[in-house]
């Protein structure tokens, strides 16, 4: 097998093939039989340890690395699969809250190439021949989500904690046979892929919930509601609610994190009072996502007891998610929160939290994926800060910043296409002003951000 000397060879590999995240759809359709045919010449990876499968709309990458982190601290060895990844690749497939070893990617990497260059080729399979009428070749998901059950099987994973790229029913990890299922908020997303209709969207994710296996299920608007119910009780799932199940009491939040009480109240459930639980990040919907991971965990696993839970929330690590990336120091210290929020939903739910922490008037860098309704945002976020760049989410995704800047248009709106250079701008006017400052947006502007910050001269 050929070999890889890096992870960073290894996504520079990768990048040469198709990338939806890119704004690149797929010349035919979704099929979840390619991935399929590509697990069967891999020796069917993804069945080497049991699993937990996320979807979900806002939230799905905060439950899964909460699940993983707990997992963790309960001496598992957890897979965790997300993405997009903020800094390194290597966040989109880890171990727990850390990397696999370097051997580990690159072995599993030779394994995947060795499928996508000889096998596939040799197997002459016209789902992946370009000349076929219904064939395409591999695609950079397709392939990102092979290596990383590939690294769940090099690395020796007892766990593995699965987050769905997009959607649920045809997506690349659904050949998933998990011990529970797990769908967090649903909101309107991937419109023109997933349907345009909230019962649309539900219905693709609900394409996760498996015959016979449990479904944790976030709050939902009714109509989402609804279908879920429908699916679960056609593959005879069992549904547990959240809010039916448990709630979140003396809910505290500081600038560090959260505090909170989690208590289970269906006694058909479970029953348990867990006090004192604290998550390195700020929200009262973080507070409801952890609920959610302790949920799925004691439906799919026996023997995760309290310790662990404390232990492994207080030790999460998700970046992008009301991170705080301060510059400066001391008394001269600016609050820099990076977020990846991206529905009007999520985002409002990101500037409550801001503005309960840091007050009215701070400064927002804003920033989207063209398929976003930058409209709804902008009526969530324009009235609650002094001064507001808008600015392209980088050069990764496909974007229209004019379109956004129209939709947050105002006489305290600022236009600066080049990102770098906005955000250069947002820490000037951050010093000069001593103001907070909120980017969120897009995860693909929070890396940007938080690549530059951690560069900046003098952070």
């Amino acid at each position: 097998m050929k070999q890889f000397s890096s992870s960073a060879g290894i996504f520079s590999w990768l990048s040469g093939f198709i990338n939806y995240e890119r704004g690149m759809l797929p010349a035919k359709s979704f099929r979840l039989d390619r991935m399929e045919i590509l697990a069967e010449l891999a020796g069917h990876p993804e069945l080497c340890a049991p699993c937990i499968h996320i979807a979900g709309s806002k939230g799905k990458g905060s439950v899964t690395g909460m699940i993983a982190s707990v997992l963790e601290a309960a001496g598992r060895r957890p897979a965790r699969y997300m993405s997009p990844h903020i800094s390194d690749f290597r966040e989109r497939i880890s171990l727990g809250n850390s990397f696999f070893d370097e051997s580990v990617y690159c072995t599993a990497a030779a394994e995947l190439r060795e499928i996508a260059e000889n096998k596939l080729p040799a197997a002459n399979i016209s789902l992946f021949d370009p000349a076929a009428e219904e064939g395409e070749a591999p695609t950079f998901f397709e392939l990102l989500t092979l290596l990383f059950f590939l690294c769940a099987r090099a690395g020796g994973c007892d766990v593995m904690v699965v987050e769905t790229g997009m959607g649920g029913r045809l997506d690349c990890t659904n050949i998933v046979i998990p011990e529970a299922s797990v769908i967090t908020l649903i909101e309107l997303e991937h419109t023109a892929i997933l349907g345009s209709a909230i019962q649309e969207v539900a219905g693709e994710k609900a394409g996760i919930i498996k015959t016979g296996k449990p479904l944790l299920l976030g709050r939902q608007c009714t109509e989402a509601l609804n279908v879920f119910k429908k699916r679960a009780a056609a593959k005879n799932s069992s549904l547990f609610y959240f809010p039916d199940i448990a709630s979140v009491e003396n809910l505290r939040l500081n600038p560090g994190g959260t505090d909170f009480t989690l208590v289970f109240k269906d006694k058909n459930y479970m029953q348990h009072t867990l006090p004192e639980l604290f998550i390195p990040i700020p929200g009262a919907v973080q507070a409801e996502n952890a609920g959610l991971a302790i949920a799925a965990l004691y439906t799919a696993f026996s023997g995760i007891d309290k310790k662990a839970i404390k232990s492994g929330l207080a030790n999460v690590k998700i970046p992008a998610r009301f991170e705080k990336a301060s510059f400066g120091g001391g008394t001269n210290e600016q609050v820099f929160i990076i977020d990846g929020a991206h529905t009007p939903q999520s985002v409002s739910l990101c500037c409550e939290t801001f503005c309960s922490l840091y007050g009215e008037g701070g400064i927002l860098l804003f920033g989207c994926a063209a398929d976003k309704n930058s409209a709804a945002m902008a009526d969530v976020l324009l009235g609650h800060f002094s001064g507001i760049i808008i600015t392209a989410p980088g050069n990764f995704k496909i974007s229209n910043p004019e379109k956004v800047y129209a939709a947050f248009l105002s006489d305290k709106t600022v236009f600066i296409k080049d990102t770098g250079e906005a955000i250069k701008l947002v820490i000037n006017i951050s010093r000069e002003k001593k103001l907070p400052v909120l980017c969120t947006g897009s995860f693909y502007l929070a890396s940007e951000v938080r690549n530059i910050l951690l560069d900046y001269n003098g952070v």
